[in-house]
């Protein structure tokens, strides 16, 4: 289970890569203390792109250098909210079930 002891109880994080439309691409859940730049370098090898646009939380050398081996231009700081539902789930499972069924009804725009 990926989840991490908070003052409120666990707590998670969803890391979304989107394309231009923002339509989901591919993501990642992690533990909620997880700094958010330690998942980044992975999300960006699995989407080949020519541009990312990133909050200040994704700036690192290492997610730079690894932008620029894939000729993919980093556009960070970008002032951005930051906002995904709560999780009820359990296990990490069922909540990564959930965040790909959201997914899919944004790529079906219903």
């Amino acid at each position: 289970m990926v989840a991490s002891n908070r003052r409120g109880g666990l707590s998670t994080k969803v890391h979304l890569v989107v394309d231009a439309l923002g339509l989901p691409a591919t993501f990642e859940i992690t533990e909620g203390q997880r700094h958010d730049s330690k998942s980044a370098k992975m999300l960006v090898a699995r989407v080949m792109s020519r541009c990312l646009l990133a909050d200040k939380a994704y700036d690192s050398e290492d997610l730079r250098a690894a932008l620029q081996e894939q000729n993919c231009n980093a556009v960070i700081p970008l002032k951005q909210a930051r906002r995904f539902a709560t999780r009820y789930e359990k296990t990490l499972r069922n909540y990564a079930a959930v965040v790909a069924i959201d997914c899919a009804l944004l790529w079906l725009r219903i």
